[in-house]
């Protein structure tokens, strides 16, 4: 009897965790170009439940691109292997968070209804808002990736900066209504509402990398992240009154920089570098 619980327990387990790394790999297939194993089994709502990796999937990009770094930075400049990284990520990601920043941009700049601006942002064509603003956004990424090797904080910034912003993302799907056409939506099977349990799955990962961090750059990022998702999750509800697939990127985007930006201010102004 105690055999057979024992094993009744051990195939729950194994079950457990293969529908985890089947979650896992949906996501992966889904926010990336990185190949995943055919037997990876695929339903819309396991896609829908694979967002709790999202932050994990930061994680395991910015162990790819530190990993990179550390092989081609003896070969050259900081500027070329960083720039070599941002291109990597691009390649990696398939521009995925940076299309969306961009058609963020261009809907909300260019529409002057809440109709007309999901309405751009469904065009897959460029405006000058989305060029503008993602010209921007690289060429300030560069910039700041370039410093925080100059500190030597290069790597931790990088898994802090792809997996905490992609936790701040996903976060909006919890406490923010769907706006965009359902059926046509590259995001559709991001849809639906998070779990609690989801949500806190998301934050334990994005969080994790905090602990290469002293409190005097941990402090003042937390409490900034905690006023840019607040203060972005109202100007999406009084733009277009909740989010889309595009909007969750530029979000993504956006917290990413920010996050390098507050890391580089706090040793800047610490003397920690």
């Amino acid at each position: 009897m105690i055999i057979q619980k024992r094993y009744s327990s051990n195939n729950k387990y194994r079950r457990y965790l293969k529908r985890q790394l089947n979650l896992f790999y949906l996501a992966l297939s889904f926010f990336t170009r990185i190949p995943v194993p055919q037997s990876m089994y695929y339903s819309p709502m396991l896609l829908n439940k694979s967002g709790r990796y999202f932050s994990l999937i930061g994680l395991l990009l910015a162990g790819v691109l530190s990993l990179l770094f550390t092989l081609i930075s003896p070969l050259f400049p900081d500027t070329i292997s960083i720039a070599l990284l941002v291109i990597i990520s691009l390649l990696l990601t398939g521009a995925f968070h940076e299309d969306g920043l961009a058609d963020m941009a261009d809907g909300i700049g260019g529409g002057m209804t809440v109709e007309k601006r999901l309405t751009i942002m469904k065009d897959s064509r460029i405006g000058t808002y989305g060029a503008v603003t993602l010209f921007m956004a690289l060429a300030l990424k560069l910039l700041v990736l370039i410093e925080l090797a100059q500190i030597v904080y290069l790597i931790p910034s990088l898994f802090l900066g792809y997996a905490l912003s992609r936790a701040i993302a996903a976060s909006l799907i919890y406490d923010l209504p769907y706006v965009a056409d359902i059926d046509t939506s590259k995001s559709k099977p991001l849809a639906n509402k998070q779990s609690p349990f989801e949500l806190k799955l998301l934050f334990v990962i994005g969080l994790a990398p905090l602990v290469f961090f002293p409190l005097t750059t941990t402090l003042p990022l937390i409490l900034t992240l905690f006023i840019f998702r607040a203060s972005f999750k109202q100007w999406l509800i009084k733009r277009i009154g909740g989010y889309t697939g595009d909007c969750l990127g530029a979000c993504q985007q956006l917290s990413e920089l920010l996050i390098y930006l507050v890391i580089l201010a706090s040793f800047t102004s610490f003397g920690q570098a």
